[in-house]
């Protein structure tokens, strides 16, 4: 007689997967609060530690993302093992950046604070890579796009509490306070995660070992040469690579800019741009993020080409309001403005990440989010900022405080890099998406 089939692991069932999702969710929230909190931050940093416009963007953005990026690859070839896992990276990850976010605030030079950023920058390695192979083992492909989007809105989120909060603690007890007060929390929500989250792999291996059954063995992992080989073959994930990379660019560049520019040409405190850049620009990216991937489920399921589409046609309609927006002689028309850019350009989160997912074999999902992480952060939260600062350095003995200004017209048009590519890459998803089994 058959013996019976093994029960479906809890990670499995409907409720184990959204007890997963949430929890990745808030873990991402926190990684971005986090991450960003320095960018409403770093005007009082800046004054009181006789910072430049370059260091300001060295400190937001090149020292976290130089560690982040390196470490991202060899913690997502780790996650990869069939053996490893998953949740208990992303725990480990959670109390390392938590801890080093707190000791932000103990810094009293330049130097000091570089350091832990960049400790900041090794501890969010472990989150995303391992966090979208989880996902896109728990989803099918079909609903690949809205549960990564899901879990994006951690982004929009996190920026968004990272200014509320930051900006009101940095008004009523200063930045160093703040960073303490953010950084602490995490190293609770690490407990939790190791509690309550579960690997499906593991759960599996579990469930059938109890009945006797013989499981399948696990594929040997790929060595690093395959699976950079593997990711590599395909066209559409080195259009996709571009476009995103030159995405996140723009939009770490100029999240951390026209946080100062509503400051220094506004005469905004950290507290008022923190509410009011904070809450619309965070409300206008969840509703994108969201979007981006209702979108490319509903459409792409009608033609794989369309998984993309709505990114490129986004940021192109995004390019001429953000500049309109950046020349309004009041902060309120600003913002209002900026509403339409922010949804436009959050478009691409879940869609660019599914897609990722669906270019690769399944052995080197992990690998395939941290090779776009590598690219999106190196180039975007590692350069963006640091270019847009160091282009404010070299305007401002002609435009003085101004010089922001005209550094973010540049940047609002050349969203149309990535409107490009992103349509060059939807080419070809009907002939590469999901061809892997």
């Amino acid at each position: 007689m058959a013996s019976a089939a093994p029960k479906t692991p809890a990670a499995n069932t409907q409720r184990g997967v959204r007890l997963t999702l949430w929890l990745l969710l808030i873990v991402y929230i926190f990684n971005f609060i986090d991450r960003q909190i320095v960018n409403i931050l770093a005007e009082p940093i800046a004054r009181d530690l006789g910072l430049s416009d370059t260091q300001i963007g060295l400190m937001t953005g090149l020292a976290f993302a130089l560690f982040y990026t390196a470490l991202g690859l060899p913690i997502a070839r780790y996650a990869d093992r069939p053996t490893s896992s998953r949740p208990r990276i992303i725990a480990i990850a959670l109390a390392i950046w938590s801890l080093m976010t707190a000791l932000c605030g103990l810094a009293h030079n330049f130097v000091q604070l570089l350091l832990a950023r960049i400790g900041v920058g090794v501890g969010e390695a472990g989150c995303t890579p391992p966090s979208h192979s989880l996902i896109s083992d728990l989803v099918p492909p079909e609903r690949r796009s809205s549960a990564l989007a899901f879990y994006a809105l951690g982004i929009p989120i996190g920026t968004l509490l990272g200014m509320l909060i930051g900006g009101v603690l940095a008004d009523l007890v200063g930045w160093r306070r703040a960073f303490l007060l953010v950084g602490l929390p995490g190293i609770a929500l690490a407990l939790i995660v190791t509690w309550l989250m579960r690997d499906p792999r593991h759960d599996a291996s579990k469930a059938l070992a109890a009945t006797g059954v013989a499981g399948p063995t696990h594929a040997p992992q790929m060595s690093l040469g395959e699976a950079l080989r593997s990711v590599a073959r395909s066209r559409a994930f080195v259009l996709l690579l571009v476009a995103g990379s030159t995405a996140a660019f723009l939009a770490y560049g100029k999240t951390t800019w026209t946080a100062i520019f509503f400051q220094r040409t506004h005469g905004m405190t950290p507290g008022e741009v923190g509410f009011w850049f904070g809450v619309v620009n965070g409300a206008a990216g969840i509703f994108g993020t969201w979007l981006g991937g209702w979108l490319a489920d509903r459409f792409g399921a009608i033609n794989r080409r369309h998984v993309l589409t709505a990114p490129a046609i986004g940021m192109a309609l995004a390019a001429p309001v953000a500049f309109l927006a950046y020349q309004q002689a009041s902060w309120w028309a600003a913002l209002t403005l900026l509403v339409v850019p922010t949804i436009c350009n959050s478009l691409y989160y879940g869609p660019t990440y599914s897609a990722a997912q669906g270019l690769v074999p399944v052995r080197t999902r992990a690998m395939a989010s941290a090779i776009v992480l590598f690219f999106q952060n190196l180039i975007g939260l590692g350069l963006g900022p640091l270019f847009f600062g160091i282009l404010s350095d070299v305007l401002r003995p002609q435009f003085g405080d101004e010089s922001v200004r005209y550094v973010l017209y540049g940047a609002a048009f050349l969203g149309l890099i990535p409107a490009f590519f992103f349509w060059r890459a939807s080419l070809r998803m009907n002939a590469e998406l999901d061809r892997h089994t």
